[in-house]
């Protein structure tokens, strides 16, 4: 089974929101849809913009604490190496 760790933005250089998942389309689509009470409903963080795959769960719960406690600059950084436009990528992974 895959893990995700996953981070979201409300938009470019916007608000951002760091997640773990072993669904990323389902919870990528709970974030979208609104229908879970929260922060990212709050901020209307939805946008999918960065992720990384894992093949067990500790790994991947460690990763996003890790991210968690990283600086806006970095997460940023991070971002923009592999999707520099911020582009959705919510459309590729349900293909």
């Amino acid at each position: 089974m895959a893990y995700y760790v996953y981070l979201l933005a409300s938009k470019k250089y916007g608000t951002l929101y760091v997640g773990v998942t072993n669904d990323i389309v389902r919870r990528t689509h709970e974030h979208k849809s609104k229908v879970i009470a929260g922060f990212s409903k709050r901020y209307s963080v939805s946008r999918l913009v960065w992720f990384e795959i894992y093949d067990d769960p500790v790994t991947a719960i460690t990763r996003e604490k890790e991210l968690k406690k990283w600086r806006r600059e970095w997460k940023i950084r991070l971002i923009e190496e592999k999707n520099p436009q911020w582009i959705d990528l919510y459309p590729q992974i349900t293909v």
